[in-house]
């Protein structure tokens, strides 16, 4: 039975017990059990091939968890099963993937408002209101990027473009937004830029989940660190517990000294 709006406040955001996802006979996440709470700002931290993408496909239900001894369940706001149109209104969603496959030649500004829609491009029949072309407008000025409305999306720089797919999962005003690789392939300037419209966002009360390899994508607003290895979880707790130069060296497999600076964590 779906749960009542107002019940929503009582479970986790996300919720994994005992998961575990097989693909050709290789263990992409073992025995993975966590909750994250609705209103947390959580980075989940690790190296190429540790699991960190193959937890947003759990959420995307790109896939499902594998059988084997014990039940692997997944659940979003306590369901198992989500309409993907009736999620993005609690979880929004922005990984590179979705980034590299939709630049293409439509307006900025209509990549975002056909966010309502859940298409790529404005098609017949899509009845667009003035109360969407309010809010994109809203959501451009928010993120700073007005100035790329009128542009096409095949013309923008990458750090562009995921700007552009953060506006876009604005539309729906979800509480949370869930990050993937946020930096990636970006040049320094792209990556201020993305990391000060994070924390923007979370400054505004937006629930911030991070999946980075990266660690100075850690914003000061992050406050839980998931350390993911091997498809497991090897430590999970407060930031300043878990970003240690003992913690990230074993993490890493390598010697590695440990600076914060301004609320942000560097290795060397």
């Amino acid at each position: 039975m779906r749960k009542r709006p107002g019940d929503l406040d009582l479970v986790p955001l996300i919720e994994y017990e005992n998961l575990n996802i097989v693909r050709e006979r290789r263990h992409l996440l073992s025995d993975i059990n966590l909750k994250i709470a609705q209103g947390e700002h959580v980075a989940v931290l690790g190296p190429n091939g540790a699991g960190k993408s193959t937890l947003i496909k759990t959420v995307t239900r790109e896939y499902y968890p594998s059988a084997g001894s014990g039940r692997s369940v997944v659940r979003i706001l306590g369901e198992e099963f989500w309409d993907i149109f009736e999620l993005r209104n609690h979880l929004g969603i922005v990984s590179g993937e979705l980034v590299h496959s939709n630049l293409r030649e439509i307006t900025c500004f209509d990549f975002v408002l056909s966010g309502f829609f859940s298409s790529l491009g404005l098609w017949p029949g899509q009845h667009v209101t003035t109360f969407m072309k309010r809010k994109v407008t809203q959501i451009l000025g928010l993120l700073d990027i007005q100035p790329l409305a009128n542009r096409d999306m095949n013309t923008l720089s990458t750090g562009e473009a995921r700007r552009l797919m953060i506006a876009r999962c604005l539309v729906h005003d979800p509480p949370t937004i869930l990050m993937d690789e946020p930096t990636s392939s970006l040049d320094l300037k792209a990556t201020y830029e993305l990391r000060a419209t994070l924390r923007k966002l979370a400054q505004r009360g937006k629930s911030l989940i991070m999946i980075t390899q990266n660690l100075s994508d850690i914003i000061p607003e992050i406050e839980r660190v998931i350390l993911l290895k091997n498809g497991r979880i090897v430590r999970d707790g407060p930031k300043e517990e878990c970003l240690t130069s003992s913690c990230l060296s074993e993490l890493f497999g390598i010697d590695l000294d440990l600076l914060q600076k301004g609320g942000y964590y560097f290795c060397y």
